[in-house]
């Protein structure tokens, strides 16, 4: 406890508050521990009141611009409880960056608790010795609006840096993609994690030879693979997923955006959501054409010619039976020849069909049946292809077909996957 001359009765219950920004880089004379010493001195030798340090409270590496700072919230929340009576800090702007802030809990706040604020520094602010600077004086809101500004430009700046970078193709995540790592020699680069590309890959492979998002969460869960949450944390990382703790385990909605992310095939995304302003923090979505996309950044984990596959798949229609891993063989892969709708399957007497949605669903005038049988179907597709039938897969039919019509009687057509330069491939 410490003593000065004036208001010896009063005890004051001091919260000491530290703040260091990003922004404010290495700048020794704003560390924590130049703020801590300068304030404790402070106390020790200047402070004019009996006093005790209720606490001393720490935001490093946090804006100012606004006031959802967890220790700040816990500091309010102990003035609120009546732990706090006397707040400290180096400056106004540690405090404060927003300008509306800084008024709304100098007059109001602050007031309303009966809490004694100091702000060392230019303008020194203490708000029981001098409250009329406080309330009536322009020097405080003045300076507010400077450092309102400031913060202002400064997030213009660091937004225009980010956006160059983005459009050159450098990596401006916290964290690489799962798959991915930092390189050491440039932390704007991305290399392949061998372990965790290992899994991507076979991720990618599983997929478009039929095998269901949900299928492979359970391979993957079954052989011990921790999810990229897990993985990460094992790998010593700090990364934290939005929500809940991870229970380590994958999720079919894992292994989906592992399957869309265009990082696998060499190609950055970013810049799909940004902050609405520097003093408001949450983040919306961008539309696709504010997107950065740029092709070639880093050596692909997948081919782009398997990530299209994949993502041709997953366009298509490919519900999976019940209780089964693995899609149909030929879902999302058939067409009536005449309406050219989806064919859907069907089962009666232990036989598998396929037959025009149209008539199936709709109205039996707007098409016609147009039924084969699935092992029919399947023998004159292996025949077409010059396959044997237990050779064929979804993979095989990826690489081989674009899709199958079905005419009227049984007959089918393949349509081949035509190269760019019109060769079949």
């Amino acid at each position: 406890m410490g003593r000065g001359g004036r208001q010896a009765s009063r005890l004051w219950r001091v919260g000491v508050y530290i703040r260091l920004s990003r922004d404010d880089g290495r700048q020794e004379s704003l560390s924590v521990q130049n703020q801590r010493k300068i304030l404790l001195d402070y106390l020790e030798q200047e402070f004019q009141g009996q006093w005790e340090l209720a606490g001393i409270y720490v935001d490093d590496g946090l804006t100012g611009t606004d006031d959802s700072r967890e220790s700040f919230q816990r500091m309010i929340g102990d003035m609120k409880a009546g732990k706090v009576n006397c707040i400290l800090c180096k400056t106004l702007s540690r405090a404060f960056r927003n300008y509306a802030d800084q008024g709304y809990f100098l007059e109001e706040v602050f007031p309303r608790y009966r809490t004694r604020f100091i702000a060392l520094g230019s303008p020194r602010v203490d708000s029981f010795l001098d409250p009329e600077a406080v309330q009536m004086g322009l020097e405080i809101p003045i300076n507010g609006i400077l450092n309102d500004r400031y913060a202002a430009k400064t997030s213009a700046d660091v937004r225009r840096t980010l956006d160059m970078k983005r459009r050159r193709g450098e990596f401006i995540g916290s964290f690489a993609p799962y798959g991915y790592a930092k390189d050491p020699q440039d932390k704007n680069s991305l290399i392949p994690d061998p372990e965790a590309a290992r899994v991507v890959g076979e991720i990618f492979q599983w997929y478009t030879q039929g095998m269901g998002k949900g299928a492979i969460a359970g391979r993957l869960n079954q052989a011990g693979e921790p999810n990229p949450t897990a993985y990460k944390a094992r790998q010593g990382s700090n990364y934290r997923r939005p929500g809940g703790a991870s229970d380590g385990l994958w999720s079919a909605a894992t292994v989906g955006r592992i399957l869309q992310n265009p990082v696998y095939a060499g190609t950055l995304v970013q810049g799909r959501q940004r902050v609405v302003s520097y003093k408001v923090h949450q983040t919306v979505e961008v539309p696709r054409e504010g997107w950065y996309v740029v092709e070639g950044t880093h050596p692909p984990i997948v081919p782009p010619a398997l990530f299209r596959r994949a993502q041709d798949l997953a366009r298509r229609d490919t519900r999976r039976a019940p209780g089964r891993g693995e899609v149909h063989l030929f879902a999302g892969l058939l067409r009536c020849a005449d309406c050219g709708k989806a064919m859907s399957r069907k089962t009666a007497r232990n036989l598998a069909y396929y037959t025009c949605s149209t008539y199936r669903r709709k109205s039996k005038t707007a098409c016609t049946k147009h039924t084969i049988r699935e092992d029919r179907l399947r023998a004159q597709v292996a025949q077409a292809l010059g396959a044997g039938e237990e050779d064929l897969s979804r993979g095989l039919l990826f690489e081989k077909v674009k899709e199958i019509l079905v005419h009227e009687g049984g007959e089918i057509t393949l349509c081949p996957l035509i190269s760019g330069e019109g060769t079949e491939i």
